[in-house]
């Protein structure tokens, strides 16, 4: 299962004791049987990983669809429009230390310490840091 999914068996022990894949069934000689939807179920998880959600946002939305049962529950689409959000924060973010740098680097900047005292130095260094302080500490 684990070759058919694209992880080492290590993960495949690791989501299984964190309850993301059901234990599966034993042989007569105790090696495990998974079936196809235990292999289908690793490729969501790992998908997802992919996509950005932590191991604890995919078993929230595992369990969410496991416990649907035709009601509304905030599912995918919330939590993909919240992850989006996130995403572009980070983008925005990114684009601002980007130009940061290339900014320094058009400017010759080779030493921090002698840049950042001088009053023509291109890197916001105060700015920065208040950016990343109004941003929050998980960015």
């Amino acid at each position: 299962m684990a070759e058919a999914a694209g992880v080492n068996i290590q993960t495949l022990r690791y989501y299984e004791r964190r309850g993301l894949l059901a234990e599966p069934d034993r042989s007569p000689g105790g090696h495990r049987l998974h079936d196809e939807d235990a292999v289908t179920a690793l490729r969501v998880i790992k998908a997802a990983q992919r996509l950005g959600f932590s191991l604890e946002e995919v078993a929230e939305l595992l369990e969410t669809g496991r416990h649907r049962h035709g009601r509304p529950v905030p599912g995918l689409q919330q939590r993909a429009q919240a992850k989006l959000a996130e995403v572009d924060a980070k983008i925005a973010d990114l684009t601002t230390i980007r130009a940061a740098l290339a900014a320094a680097l058009d400017a010759g900047c080779d030493d921090l310490t002698l840049c950042a005292a001088s009053p023509c130095c291109p890197i916001p260094f105060t700015g920065l840091a208040e950016e990343m302080r109004h941003a929050g500490p998980c960015n």
